[in-house]
């Protein structure tokens, strides 16, 4: 096996059997690798043009889910150069700033996508709009050969992936080409796929699970890649047009696709496995019955420094088992916090004590640093260990528990709350496809626990019910039941559909959508009054 994108890449380019897919076209492998082979020679003259030849060329990617999209990737792959994946719901300076961030001297892009760059300082980038005719041409007169071009090492940066921002600004995650093969190669195994199978990638291709779980799997058995854009009511109809196998993801989607209607006939399709992370258990369970086949949950992050995954053993509510060097510590001691222990009802007695940070005691894996930010890098791996951000906390076999971010943690009536176990309990509820929990500022001290709860369609919900469900949860504390409860449609989230806390935290009760709220000693929801502070 490779041990370079690139040296995955080359070893399909005679292969004539099919390697991407979109809508209702094909491309060879042949085809992949010419078309991103002639991508890479109009990139690298761009770049010779500018007078640039002596320093890495960073070419940015604004563009959808499509082929232009993966042969551009495999166009950075080919030339050795450097791809910058633009998160697509940027807005403004902040995209602006992301593009200057990650040093992009060209910039691809689409007719949808070009407006937004109008009046923005980018740094000097070279914009292509790559639906104008100018591309195709280029494209099409490029040659095709993949000799003449670098050949990268195995820790050479292969992307720069922006982290989702769900708790601060995104930072630019130098991914080495080594982490890309590994990540593939190891699901491919796992899952024993080869070039019969076809992975199906519905997630934003400028993030890290698109790359690590989507396309690399695809690189690494010679199975189709079948890029699409997310829909939860078109899915089960995409996944048989390409005759999926296999299917990544990360965030909400699994709740997402449940959330739409029943068919009789959704378990009659090609899907065997699903792969990702931040799907909860419910989810997990429900979407592999209702659709026949195996999903399998992983915790990672776009740094790729921790890593845990569940084994059969794994009990309700954990992630899984760390890999090794992977513990939790307390910020402040620098010390592993205690395990949990449990009351008879399951509540955890010793939260203060035990929840903590998921650290990489071990130092940083295959974290290469943030690009242009030393600062970050510095924090990340502060004391020769990385610290990820996440709260969680360990039984006494050592099972992870998530416990949230770093600012998910709540302080109620003098009782600190983590976020993560509340909302896995509101899951219980049939109604409910998601649940965010958050603090409001108490009007004396401290903070008020407030959710946010996205139904199922056609499911309702009144709070009298609610009241009766959160009754029902023996393993409830009395400082966890909501003050606040807010009914929404849809919740704000990133392009990977992370919840954005913060926005929620900042909208506080001044929300148009349906709104409940309890007394202070009391359980009896009722319908709120408003606020517009």
């Amino acid at each position: 096996m490779a041990d370079t994108v690139q040296g995955l890449l080359l070893a399909h380019a005679e292969r004539d059997s099919v390697g991407l897919r979109h809508e209702d076209r094909t491309w060879s492998w042949r085809e992949v690798v010419a078309g991103a082979a002639a991508r890479a020679h109009v990139l690298r003259s761009m770049a010779e043009t500018d007078d640039q030849a002596g320093s890495p060329l960073h070419v940015g990617l604004l563009l959808p889910n499509g082929p232009e999209m993966a042969l551009a990737i495999s166009a950075g792959a080919i030339s050795g150069h450097v791809t910058a994946g633009i998160n697509a719901t940027r807005r403004g300076e902040a995209l602006a700033s992301d593009v200057r961030r990650a040093d992009c001297q060209v910039l691809l892009t689409d007719r949808t996508h070009r407006p937004l760059l109008d009046g923005l300082d980018l740094g000097g980038a070279t914009v292509i709009d790559t639906d104008a005719a100018a591309w195709p041409a280029l494209v099409a007169n490029a040659p095709t050969t993949t000799d003449g071009f670098p050949t990268p090492a195995a820790m050479d940066t292969f992307m720069l992936i922006f982290t989702s921002g769900t708790s601060g600004e995104p930072k630019a995650v130098q991914v080495a080409h080594f982490m890309v093969v590994m990540a593939g190669s190891v699901l491919v195994d796992k899952y024993g796929l080869d070039a019969d199978d076809v992975v199906y990638c519905s997630m934003p291709m400028f993030h890290s699970n698109a790359i690590a779980a989507g396309y690399a799997v695809s690189a690494a058995s010679g199975a189709a890649l079948a890029v699409a854009e997310f829909s939860a009511r078109g899915f089960i109809d995409d996944v048989r047009r390409h005759g999926a196998t296999y299917l990544n993801y990360v965030g909400k989607p699994l709740a997402y696709v449940l959330a739409t209607p029943e068919r009789p006939d959704d378990a009659d399709n090609p899907l065997r496995f699903a792969f990702g992370n931040e799907a909860s258990e419910r989810d997990i369970r429900e979407f592999a019955q209702r659709f026949g086949c195996s999903v399998w949950d992983g915790f990672g992050s776009t740094e790729n420094a921790i890593i845990i995954t569940r084994n059969e053993e794994t009990p309700p509510g954990s992630i899984g088992v760390p890999f090794d060097g992977v513990a939790v510590y307390d910020r402040v001691t620098r010390t592993e916090c205690p395990r949990a222990t449990y009351d008879a009802e399951g509540r955890v007695t010793n939260l203060d004590e035990a929840v903590g940070e998921l650290v990489n005691t071990q130092g940083a894996g295959f974290f290469g640093g943030y690009y242009n930010d030393e600062k970050a890098t510095a924090e990340r791996l502060e004391g020769g260990m990385y610290w990820s951000g996440d709260l969680a906390y360990r039984d006494a076999d050592g099972f992870v528990f998530l416990a949230g971010r770093t600012d998910d943690w709540l302080r109620v009536d003098g009782e600190n709350l983590a976020a993560a176990p509340v909302e896995q309990l509101l899951l219980r509820h049939d109604a409910i496809s998601q649940a965010a929990v958050y603090a409001v500022a108490d009007e004396r001290v401290g903070d008020q626990l407030m959710c946010a709860l996205v139904l199922r369609d056609g499911a309702s919900l009144d709070p009298v019910g609610f009241a009766s469900f959160l009754a029902e949860q023996p393993d409830l504390s009395p400082k966890a039941w909501p003050r606040h409860v807010r009914v929404s449609t849809a919740l704000p989230s990133t392009a990977t559909n992370k919840v954005l806390k913060r926005e929620l935290r900042a909208q506080g009760l001044a929300t148009d959508d349906l709104l409940w709220s309890r007394g202070e000693r009391d359980h009896d929801y009722a319908e709120a009054v408003r606020s517009n502070s």
